[in-house]
């Protein structure tokens, strides 16, 4: 992972914390049920989530406690917009940001020498089969404040208030309460420690729970997308619910998404865009072994890219080619290998009618489908990129740092 750290391409927006932070960091876990890190210098993103502490515990959903309940951590200020990069749920990061959109005089006032547990409560204590996510659709969002300065606020308040009711401020022992107060916790009359909860509504979602399930619930019909086949199986049992149950390897699938007006598959202006250009590019790098050139050389030059393609074997040339000739109308999408299939679906995109809460989550199913485009896979689906990341070529991890440098230069002009 060296290279992508290099190019600023993992985990670049962190959050670094010192050991006193850390110290705040443990005492947060400690809230949460959760056993502290023995580390003194750590990291965190947008939910507070460490990947030295996950790498620890062995464990990169640690701030869960269980599937059905999330947390997430407020050390610093400087967390508001940073990444989510493992999140349990599609909508995690949209909720961090509600939050501190909301709180955000509040959490920096707290974060001067405090932090926030922050408990993203659905309502539901666990689990217990996959189609109770149809009852995920609001999450409440607890708050938390490391030490109990919001109602120690409350509690000085009241004491001043009675320090001037009648004759109280004679009253040595009310003296003696309210310096004890000042001195242990300081002045908090003007202190911005006041946290509402915030609510927040559910539509479509992606979650981790059972193995990985799409919740497609604003359109024509409600969709239920699972990646593991247990619990694909375990769902379809259920007749009564009024809900349409896929898994995520159906070729009936896209299909289903394309009528619902979800997706759109329009090969041959597909096959004109940069998109298909790069897709082409790495389904040739697949079937790439033993070459006398650099696969960056043959995916970036046009000869070496065509005398390669006529040195792999058949079978595997018309994978490549097989687009092209679908377009020259000289083969048929229903006569294709398992490869040739998933290089048609990776052509698909989301429909231009979805909003943008949609787009995102559309984008990463289509990945998950048919991950064979690089860039979209590094913008929508990062987790899949780094594992697939690790086994590639080291040739090839320099085409996809150089591809997606390059796309990202191109939309910041």
């Amino acid at each position: 992972m060296q290279k992508l750290k290099d190019a600023k391409l993992y985990k670049g927006e962190l959050v670094s914390l010192n050991t006193p932070l850390v110290n705040r960091y443990n005492q947060c876990l400690k809230l949460i049920g959760i056993a502290p890190t023995a580390l003194t210098q750590i990291s965190v993103d947008g939910i507070g989530w460490s990947p030295e502490v996950a790498e620890e515990k062995g464990n990169l959903y640690y701030l869960n406690i269980g599937e059905a309940n999330t947390n997430a951590i407020i050390i610093s200020p400087e967390q508001h917009r940073k990444p989510v990069y493992f999140p349990f749920h599609s909508f995690d990061k949209d909720i961090m940001y509600g939050i501190f959109a909301a709180h955000k005089k509040a959490i920096t006032d707290i974060t001067r020498d405090g932090a926030i547990c922050v408990d993203l409560d659905q309502f539901i204590d666990a689990f217990y089969h996959p189609l109770d996510l149809l009852k995920y659709k609001t999450i409440s969002t607890g708050f938390r404040i490391l030490n109990d300065l919001d109602k120690k606020q409350e509690e000085q308040l009241e004491l001043i208030e009675t320090f001037y009711e009648g004759n109280n401020f004679i009253d040595d022992q009310m003296h003696i309460k309210l310096l004890a107060s000042a001195i242990k916790h300081g002045d908090l009359r003007q202190r911005k420690l006041k946290l509402t909860p915030l609510t927040y509504q559910t539509t479509s979602f992606y979650t981790k729970a059972f193995g990985g399930v799409f919740v497609l619930r604003d359109f024509i019909q409600t969709i239920l997308i699972f990646e593991d086949d247990k619990n694909y199986k375990e769902a379809i049992k259920d007749t009564e619910q009024d809900v349409l149950i896929y898994k995520i390897t159906d070729d009936e699938l896209l299909d289903k998404l394309i009528d619902h007006s979800i997706i759109t598959s329009d090969i041959e202006d597909e096959a004109k865009t940069e998109r298909y250009a790069r897709i082409k590019k790495f389904v040739l790098s697949r079937y790439l072994t033993h070459t006398d050139h650099s696969i960056k050389d043959i995916l970036e030059d046009h000869i070496l890219f065509k005398s390669y393609l006529h040195k792999i074997n058949e079978l595997d040339r018309n994978t490549v080619l097989c687009v092209d000739k679908f377009v020259a109308k000289s083969a048929s999408v229903t006569e294709t290998t398992k490869d040739q299939k998933q290089f048609f679906k990776a052509l698909a995109k989301p429909h231009s009618s979805l909003q943008d809460e949609h787009l995102t989550l559309i984008w990463k199913l289509l990945l998950k489908i048919a991950p064979l485009d690089i860039v979209n896979l590094y913008y929508f689906e990062k987790e899949l990129f780094y594992d697939h990341y690790k086994n590639w070529d080291a040739s090839l991890k320099d085409w996809a740092i150089a591809t997606i440098k390059e796309d990202l230069k191109s939309h910041s002009l």
